[in-house]
């Protein structure tokens, strides 16, 4: 759970009705063969917008002098968070190349499984009515919940929100293949499918989510894909929501269904970081592909410093082979008595205890400045004045903690004050 635009533009949603399935088939084909490998690193505008807007530093100086040297190379301390998703529809083609074409250097495909257990690019097994256009197709019947609009009281009031779930599951591969992926996001208050599948957050865009774009990727299209933009790889096995085994397929085999398809593109362990909020499969990868377990990641689903393990339980989890353990944001940063941002008592315990760590999520918490800015920045908001500190934050994490890498929703960012501040 692990970065070219300074104007964020919004919503609305142009969804399509389901294409004809081996049509759709072939032209995802072509979208994969007519990717090329970038030449070199495109940031944009944004990550000199936040440097401009940072108070008066040596940081700031550092940056902007950085910004005027204008060569900059990919770098595996930027992460791309299921690909570059503030403005691109996730886990998608498009995405994937918008990450890599802003230096990420190592790029994620969370992992889901269909009916005839395939494995997918997608960030839950049951995200597909927030993800892609499948209620507005032929397969909507076929989701676990079908569409419910919005109930109303007679003052207008929402009674019941609008609601759906389909999963991966439902489908096969060759179904799932006939989708187009959007914006995660939906409407509550939708009346109808089509306001169902708008929503989109205003600091987001639609822009790049028409019917011609938003191309879902098998696992194995993703490795391919990421082997041609010259890209490391970092799969998330997501938890299943239906009941293991499914069909006969067990949590281990699907932990093992992973690891495989990497084998069989022939890419090298040392450009694979495989990930799981459950410490089962992450065990697995240690004790059974103990060459991918060497590098595989432990994601800390912690809501809140009370939900994080001890001192005592990360030196355990070294014991047991575990490497690389992933926090949100949030559980790395603290504010000491002048309001400076500095490394936590987590921050603290992990590396004492001889962990590496990487952590999520960047840019994701939309507008900054605005003094309420939610779960990943809920240690440090007091000291979030404005859009630049986005940079404070990067700092300590890479200098006074020494994380790995950095997640983030649009990897330009990152790969930015990677170069600018020697991070690899």
């Amino acid at each position: 759970m692990r970065l070219i635009l300074a104007a964020l533009a919004a919503l609305t949603l142009g969804t399509s009705a389901m294409a004809n399935g081996p049509r759709d088939h072939h032209r995802h084909d072509r979208d994969l063969r007519g990717i090329d490998r970038p030449t070199h690193v495109e940031l944009g505008p944004r990550p000199f917008f936040l440097a401009d807007d940072m108070a008066e530093s040596p940081l700031k100086q550092q940056l902007q002098q950085c910004a005027r040297n204008g060569r900059f190379k990919p770098s595996d301390f930027s992460i791309g968070h299921r690909g570059a998703p503030l403005q691109f529809p996730e886990h998608t083609v498009e995405s994937y190349t918008a990450a890599a074409r802003m230096g990420a250097g190592i790029v994620e495909c969370d992992v889901a499984f269909t009916q005839d257990k395939e494995l997918v690019c997608r960030h839950a097994q049951n995200d597909l009515h927030t993800t892609t256009n499948i209620l507005a197709t032929p397969l909507a019947a076929k989701c676990t919940t079908p569409f419910t609009p919005a109930t109303f009281g007679p003052d207008g009031q929402l009674v019941k929100p609008a609601t759906a779930e389909c999963r991966t599951s439902d489908i096969t591969l060759a179904e799932f293949k006939t989708l187009r992926g959007k914006m995660d996001a939906f409407n509550p208050r939708a009346r109808n499918v089509q306001e169902y599948l708008g929503g989109t957050a205003n600091w987001r865009t639609d822009l790049y989510a028409g019917p011609t774009s938003g191309t879902l990727l098998t696992h194995k299209e993703s490795i391919a894909l990421f082997q041609k933009l010259g890209v490391k790889m970092t799969p998330e096995l997501k938890s299943p929501v239906v009941d293991m085994p499914f069909n006969g397929f067990t949590q281990e085999a699907y932990a093992q269904k992973l690891i495989d398809e990497y084998r069989q593109a022939g890419v090298h362990p040392s450009r694979v970081w495989p990930q799981s909020f459950d410490q089962r499969d992450v065990l697995y990868w240690v004790r059974n592909t103990p060459d991918f377990g060497r590098q595989a990641v432990f994601l800390d689903d912690a809501n809140t410093n009370a939900d994080l393990p001890t001192a005592q339980q990360l030196r355990e989890y070294k014991a047991q082979g575990i490497r690389i353990v992933a926090p949100p944001i949030f559980a790395l940063l603290s504010t000491d008595g002048n309001g400076r941002i500095v490394p936590s008592a987590y921050a603290r315990n992990a590396r004492a205890a001889g962990l590496d760590i990487i952590t999520w999520t960047l840019e994701r918490s939309g507008i900054l400045a605005d003094g309420n800015n939610g779960f990943y920045f809920q240690n440090v908001d007091s000291a979030i004045q404005r859009e630049g500190d986005v940079y404070r934050v990067l700092d300590v994490l890479a200098k006074d903690i020494g994380v790995l890498g950095v997640f983030s929703d649009w990897p330009a960012t990152t790969t930015f004050y990677a170069n600018c501040a020697n991070q690899r």
